[in-house]
């Protein structure tokens, strides 16, 4: 557990990762838009194709977050692909330090992550987008949380790649609000948790964020569940410990993610709002509704709320599966 120096910037540190919760692994896993494939004659065949869902997981996370609704859309006979950001998931950094639990040694531990960027996380994406589209199908790319950032980037880099885009309690940054930083500093943002008690050591040392999901402190254990995942039951929290990473980027929480009017403005969009997130609060869900809604009125969001879901959404997938499932492409 991190000490109380420096505090001030702390404080600053926690806003630019309110995203945190978005790290949870939930318990239990381009081809043009409408209407460019109705102008070449494809609309129809494509609408009747075998759909793809480009999972994008958030911010400590992994694609194994997607499991559980991944499961489900794949029996739903969906091609299902859940991305690992760099030195997430399969290639995820683990300090020596967290496994043997010394936490002085945890506090001051070097980490590769420090040199990530959001361009990181695009390329990563953008790359898996492009592998799908060669499948052929509409490709529909899925972000949580901070994986809504990538979502924005990959939208405005390859929209013509992309039928649907969707958004599960995740940051979509505007102009007013730039980057999750941003999102997180708002005063709609301030409705959400923010663990700065449980920080590990000095994030602007270390250059990430590092929080001890292996703690045995119980108001630190309070504080995790509170703002990932009140709704579950303790057994299913402690699944979700056991799958989140201990330390993010801090340079990719201020990385600029608008999407452009032109590009991704254009591809039909779908926000899963979540009503009692505790970590992108619905505030701010519904200001980053708005301003999106704002930049392209004739291509608004639609808006599926499922109002007692935490930041994870519901422990039942198929609730969130039903949504992904049910979008129009």
């Amino acid at each position: 557990m991190a000490d109380n120096k420096n505090v001030t910037g702390r404080r600053h540190v926690m806003r630019v990762a309110a995203g945190i919760g978005g790290a949870a692994l939930a318990a239990g896993l381009g081809v043009p838009n409408a209407s460019a494939a109705d102008a070449d004659g494809l609309g129809s065949r494509r609408r009747h194709a075998v759909r793809t869902y480009v999972l994008v997981h958030g911010t400590h996370s992994a694609g194994a977050f997607w499991t559980a609704i991944g499961r489900e859309l794949a029996l739903r006979g969906h091609r299902v692909i859940a991305v690992d950001q760099p030195l997430h998931g399969t290639e995820r950094f683990m300090p020596e330090a967290y496994q043997t639990q010394d936490l002085p040694a945890l506090a001051t531990e070097a980490s590769p992550i420090a040199a990530l960027t959001l361009d990181d996380y695009e390329r990563r994406v953008t790359g898996v987008v492009r592998r799908a589209a060669r499948l052929g199908g509409p490709v529909v790319l899925v972000g949580h949380s901070m994986g809504g950032v990538s979502v924005s980037r990959v939208g405005s880099a390859v929209p013509e790649l992309l039928a649907h885009i969707c958004y599960m309690a995740a940051f979509c940054p505007s102009r007013s609000m730039p980057s999750l930083n941003a999102c997180a500093a708002s005063p709609e943002g301030q409705h959400a948790i923010t663990p700065l008690d449980q920080l590990v050591g000095d994030p602007s040392k270390l250059g990430v964020l590092r929080l001890n999901w292996r703690t045995s402190d119980r108001r630190d254990l309070a504080v995790f569940k509170e703002m990932i995942c009140a709704n579950y039951s303790d057994l299913a929290f402690l699944r979700v410990l056991e799958g989140m990473q201990t330390d993010e980027s801090m340079t990719a929480y201020d990385g600029r993610a608008v999407g452009r009017a032109e590009a991704w403005g254009r591809i039909p969009r779908t926000y899963l709002r979540f009503g009692k997130d505790r970590t992108v609060a619905a505030q701010l869900q519904d200001r980053m509704i708005a301003e999106a809604d704002d930049l392209t009125p004739d291509n608004r969001f639609t808006v599926r709320s499922i109002p007692d879901a935490g930041h994870l959404g519901p422990e039942d997938p198929t609730r969130v599966t039903d949504m992904l499932h049910g979008l129009r492409v």
